[in-house]
């Protein structure tokens, strides 16, 4: 799938197109949810994705998301961000519209974890969690369990 947007934008689920560089440079130093992530997991995130679509400017890349698969039919939105300088164009809204509503996942049902764009997503369908969803987030390990002690 390539998909022109106009002035120069253009969505595209090439994988072989993403620039691994550019996804990780905006997660790990840019993102709140993936600040720190290491590059390798970067490029595995990306080579074993159900789908990924990434957002273009004039052949650059300027925008990305992928779609982990939880289970049949279930899948994981994740890793969405257009870059702050493209934003307020409705592209972070066609890159979603792409992921959830066209191509092979269309239909399926979808997860997602978000501190904003709340309104974005309810566009797609997208709604708090009934009383079925229950989550267990990994806790965050404390300085001194990550530090070799004093004794060695």
């Amino acid at each position: 799938m390539r998909r022109d947007l106009g002035g120069g934008y253009e969505l595209d689920d090439d994988r072989a197109r993403i620039d691994a560089a550019a996804v990780h440079r905006y997660l790990a130093e840019e993102s709140y949810w993936a600040r720190g992530r290491p590059y390798a997991d970067v490029e595995l995130l990306v080579r074993e994705a159900a789908r990924v679509v990434g957002l273009y400017h004039d052949g650059r890349q300027v925008g990305f998301c992928r779609a982990a698969r939880c289970a049949p039919g279930l899948f994981y939105l994740a890793d969405v961000y257009v870059l702050p300088e493209h934003r307020g164009r409705g592209l972070g809204v066609e890159l979603v519209r792409e992921m959830v509503e066209h191509g092979p996942l269309a239909g399926r049902s979808w997860l997602l974890h978000t501190e904003d764009a709340h309104g974005l997503y309810r566009r797609f369908g997208f709604a708090e969690p009934g009383p079925r969803l229950l989550e267990r987030v990994a806790p965050v390990p404390s300085r001194s369990a990550s530090q070799p002690s004093a004794s060695g």
